[in-house]
């Protein structure tokens, strides 16, 4: 028997996060340490000993406090497109995960994933909002507003943990996991325990394990080529081509869900490391197969494998969510209009 791919552990850990089990067990006085040097970091910025940069507009963060995506970057996308019907002229801001540089950068249109993150380039493709990246988030902020002087409020994608960068809002992102076993990691999916003071919950799943707001969750009915046109899924699912799907993401399993979901009859599942590359990645050969992935998978296999379909997310809060959202903005503008150093005083 082979050993356990990259995917295959990632799994096995994740399980086990969701259950106080003997790995758990097992990992558990690790979990203790990573709580010091947790509630360490956080005291030393509330004390002022380590100081949080602000900028002169307000400050969205879309995170979470569990290991692994549960669904930020659909979020984002949603409270960018929020935000422009609102009249607003939005930026987003990232770490840009998974990256070959370390500096600060716009995300170009074209700029290859490698460069920028998978997660900021999809962004980008689908908003069309100034996006930059940088290991410090101050920084990508600052150059942002310094080449957009127009944007009027920023949108972190990930960011909960990073002190460095005061914010206005927080949201924080659960999908089905919730907060798993409650342990820290590595016991644990926590990054930090749980419950946490933030501004807004929102669940991406569909069984919400506490209280905060849901939202609707289904792949489009029509696949994206690299072109840019689309193709209608059922139309696949009715030509009799063998299906491959394949899914670099935390969840893949979900993915491939959704799909037979909608009746798509796959042949085959390829279950990827999430923010997986594909290098030197190839489909089997033993069938001609119709290539299904996610968006965010397809900015990567386009190069290599241009008929490659991608299946968007249709994402949508509730419209409570949105509307609560849009009271704590509009609370925060208004105390920033009204201070005279252009900022909260508290």
């Amino acid at each position: 028997m082979s050993p356990p791919s990259q995917a295959g552990w990632q799994r096995v850990l994740t399980d086990n996060w969701q259950r106080r089990g003997p790995l758990a067990w097992a990992l558990w006085p690790l979990s203790l340490l990573m709580g010091l040097l947790v509630r360490l970091r956080q005291g030393l910025y509330l004390s002022g000993v380590l100081s949080r940069q602000r900028v002169p507009v307000p400050v969205l963060v879309v995170g979470n406090v569990v290991a692994g995506g549960a669904g930020k970057t659909p979020v984002v996308m949603a409270l960018v497109k929020h935000l422009q019907a609102r009249g607003l002229r939005p930026g987003v801001i990232s770490r840009g995960y998974g990256r070959s540089t370390r500096d600060c950068r716009a995300v170009q249109d074209d700029s290859p994933v490698s460069t920028v993150g998978d997660e900021p380039a999809l962004i980008r493709r689908n908003t069309g909002v100034p996006v930059y990246v940088a290991t410090r988030r101050i920084e990508a902020a600052r150059a942002l507003l310094q080449a957009h002087p127009q944007t009027d409020v920023l949108v972190s994608d990930d960011g909960l943990q990073h002190y460095a960068l005061a914010r206005d809002i927080e949201i924080c992102v659960f999908d089905d996991r919730g907060a798993g076993n409650g342990w820290l990691l590595p016991a644990g999916p926590l990054r930090e325990p749980w419950p946490r003071p933030v501004d807004l919950v929102l669940h991406t799943g569909s069984r919400p394990a506490f209280t905060g707001y849901t939202a609707q969750r289904a792949l489009a009915a029509q696949a994206v080529r690299r072109d840019g046109s689309r193709v209608d899924l059922t139309a696949l699912a009715q030509e009799g081509r063998p299906l491959l799907a394949v899914a670099g993401i935390a969840r893949p399993q979900a993915f491939f869900e959704m799909l037979q979901t909608l009746g798509l009859p796959l042949t085959l599942t390829v279950a990827r490391p999430d923010h997986d590359d594909y290098a030197g990645w190839q489909r089997p050969r033993d069938r001609d197969y119709t290539l299904l992935c996610t968006e965010k998978d397809a900015l990567k296999l386009w190069a290599s494998h241009p008929d490659a379909l991608a299946v968007p997310l249709d994402f949508a809060p509730e419209p409570g969510f949105f509307a609560a959202l849009d009271r704590l903005l509009d609370e925060v503008r208004n105390t920033r209009l009204s201070s005279p150093h252009g900022h909260p005083t508290a």
